[in-house]
Order: C-alpha cells, then structure tokens, then sequence
C-alpha cells in the first residue's frame, strides 16, 4: 500500500535535517575552542606585561605572520557602506579567509536602520570571531558589545571610543574613525586602505585575539 502523501513529505523533511546536521553547516553543533597555530614573532608585544585595557601596542611589521587559527574557524564579517576602505576592507578579509581554510560567513547591512539587528544577529550565529570593516557599524558596535562580553569582536580599520575586554581595533595613520560623536579625524585618509594595510589589518589582528590580546588597539 502507497504511504500517505503528508507522511512522505515528513520522511523527505527528516531525511533533508539529518543530512544537514552532519554535513557541517550547522554553527550550533558541538565546536573546539579555537587557538593559535604558530607563534607572534619578536616585537609583536612586550613579553614582560600583558598590554593593559584600551591600551594601544604597534607590533613590528610581520611579527604576526605565523600565527594562523585553528581548524574550522567560524568568523562572521559584518559590513556596511559602499566606500573604496569598507570595499578593501572586505576584500581582504574574503582573501585571509580563502587563505586559512575558514569558515566564513558574511552579514551585509544595507540599512542603517538594521545595523544593531545584523550585531545581534551575528552574535547569535555561534561564531569564534565577528570581524567589523565599515564605518558605520561603530555606533551600533558601540551600543550592543558591552551587553554581550562572551562574543569577540574584530574591528579593522576603525575603532571603539571606550571598548569592552571582548573588542580589539585595528589601526593606523589614516584610519581611526571612532564613532560620529566624535567626528571624523583630521588624519583620515581613504587612500591609506591599500590592498597590503588592509590584509595586514585582518591577519595582526587575528593574530592578538587569538593569543588573547584582547580589548587593544593595534596601531600598524
């Protein structure tokens, strides 16, 4: 005898979520703590003393490049803007992700009106790292990061006024937005996004969340 129609619209269901519990898509699965593959070289930070709070260190050039994340590293980029820096930004944190092998995944927001949601919705995705490239996601960074300490954020290119132990900046002559109450700084120039800067951004500051450096500014 045929099975009822709704009955084997359930079994197709079921067979569809049991294939993509195991096929790795699922953040909410089980997850290692991620950790440092490689060592920060020589002059990366003093050895002798944690860098405290809000403090601001500028490693030597390269002094991060053998640091790499571990295995099936989720990393969820939150963008805004349409500008060349947000747009190099982007590029190369897509290019360190191909490079790495990591799981990335990416939250657009379009709307200015949406930027805490798309935070909180990236909070809720279970990542290992939120990185922020745009300046128009500091404010709402701003607003919702010290209501969720258990979440490590990445800003690059820009940075936070007054940051939470959970969120490190990256930044360097040319970049250091802080927020619209601020203004923006003399200093600001949108050519200093070159290709290189920006990759050096994402891999440094890669580099100090995951020796758990935390809560800095990292000054290139």
């Amino acid at each position: 005898m045929r099975p009822p129609l709704r009955a084997v619209a359930l079994l197709a269901t079921t067979a569809v979520l049991l294939a993509g519990c195991g096929s790795g898509d699922d953040w909410s699965q089980p997850h290692p703590t991620p950790s440092a593959v490689g060592a920060l070289g020589p002059g990366f930070v003093d050895d002798s003393a944690k860098p405290a709070p809000e403090a601001t260190i500028t490693p030597k050039p390269g002094s991060w490049a053998d640091v790499h994340p571990s295995k099936d590293y989720r990393v969820v980029l939150l963008t805004a803007g349409e500008d060349a820096p947000t747009k190099a930004l982007v590029a190369a944190v897509r290019g360190w992700a191909d490079d790495e092998h990591v799981d990335l995944r990416t939250i657009v927001v379009d709307d200015p009106h949406d930027a805490v949601a798309s935070v909180s919705k990236a909070i809720g995705m279970n990542a290992d790292l939120i990185v922020s490239a745009g300046n128009e996601l500091i404010d709402p960074l701003a607003l919702v990061t010290p209501n969720h300490l258990d979440a490590n954020f990445l800003v690059i290119g820009a940075e936070l006024a007054e940051p939470t132990h959970n969120v490190t900046a990256v930044d360097w002559e040319g970049a250091s937005f802080r927020g619209e109450g601020l203004g923006m700084s003399s200093s600001y120039d949108a050519g200093s996004f070159t290709a290189e800067r920006c990759a050096a951004a994402i891999r440094a500051g890669v580099a100090a969340v995951l020796n758990d450096l935390t809560g800095i500014v990292v000054w290139l």
